[in-house]
């Protein structure tokens, strides 16, 4: 019998992009995974010393609100941000989605959300492209999204019921 190779997450195949070009699936990593890596990187010594005055430094000059970030450099690079589009962070399980695990993070075109929304109106494609996400994805989530959003307004009281 022939053996059969399981492969694991990060080891799967490119998808197949528009134009022939592949494109690589984003990548989980469990807070578990990030502390363990952590720890093994200070026990061979790799941990950078400096790196708590670092992220203090970076912390002292991350945006607080949004007129703060608005005219900021590009690409913005506190990924943190909810707003940005380069990770994406579980907050039941605190596990981090790397949404582009094959580029660093000033090779996006676009890393804020928010700077995307004020674009207007953007084709399914285009935003498949931003979030590393097929167009039907793209569609499954603006559709759970407006679910969401209609039933939220029919649980409210009407204008005219509610007291001033």
């Amino acid at each position: 019998m022939s053996e059969v190779k399981q492969q694991r997450p990060e080891e799967e195949a490119p998808e197949e992009a528009e134009g022939g070009a592949e494109r690589r699936r984003s990548k989980t990593m469990s807070r578990k995974e990030m502390a363990r890596d952590l720890r093994r990187r200070r026990l061979t010594g790799q941990v950078d010393p400096e790196e708590g005055d670092l992220l203090q430094a970076v912390d002292s000059q991350r945006p607080k609100t949004r007129a703060d970030c608005v005219n900021g450099a590009r690409p913005c690079l506190f990924v943190s941000c909810k707003h940005n589009l380069y990770l994406d962070v579980n907050p039941e399980t605190g596990s981090i989605k790397l949404n582009f695990p094959d580029k660093e993070i000033w090779e996006l075109e676009h890393t804020c959300a928010l700077d995307v929304a004020e674009k207007g109106g953007i084709t399914l494609e285009e935003v498949g492209a931003i979030m590393n996400l097929t167009r039907e994805r793209i569609r499954q989530v603006e559709t759970r999204g407006l679910l969401k959003l209609r039933e939220a307004t029919e649980a409210e009281p009407p204008v005219s019921a509610r007291k001033p």
